[in-house]
């Protein structure tokens, strides 16, 4: 677990299904990210992000409310991608929290996180080209974008503009 001055990071649990699920059903969030996920797919995921452990994305959880707001965290980066075995942030915020520097507060806390507990002398982050909030975000958090890294990812088809990923990287300080 993770606790920052407003959030609380931690592993899934059941209580956090339908907001998650909610979370990746809405246009808006999944809009720069990827397809809508169906419960299933939701599900999956989840299955997927523990299966890293210790790594993995933690669920998001307000402090003072004890609302369950989004998933973030380290994974290693994709197969079959310039990323591959690298570790790997990324945050998924559900919409009403968006703008209030969760995003932030959350990936800095897991980028501390991953200094603090593995020996990587970097973390980088991915997204499409077009998706300017998580790309300022990145910039931020002092990540830099490494064009050199950027590629056509392997899981959209060929025709979506979420193909383009641009790829940002972050040293060990």
């Amino acid at each position: 677990m993770i606790q920052t001055e407003r959030l609380i990071l931690r592993r899934f649990e059941g209580r956090d299904r339908a907001p998650l699920h909610a979370m990746w059903a809405d246009p808006r969030v999944m809009g720069d990210l990827g397809a809508l996920k169906s419960a299933e797919d939701s599900d999956a995921a989840l299955a997927r992000h523990a299966s890293y452990h210790p790594l993995g994305f933690f669920v998001v959880e307000q402090r003072d409310s004890g609302a369950t707001i989004g998933f973030c965290g380290l994974k290693p980066g994709a197969p079959d991608t310039p990323i591959a075995g690298m570790l790997e942030v990324g945050w998924t915020l559900a919409a009403p929290f968006w703008g209030s520097g969760y995003a932030r507060e959350a990936a800095a806390a897991s980028i501390a996180w991953g200094w603090t507990n593995g020996d990587a002398d970097a973390i980088v982050a991915i997204t499409a080209r077009r998706n300017a909030r998580s790309r300022k975000l990145m910039e931020r958090l002092g990540m830099s974008h490494l064009p050199a890294m950027d590629f056509m990812h392997p899981l959209f088809a060929a025709d979506d503009p979420l193909r383009d990923t641009v790829t940002y990287r972050i040293e060990r300080p």
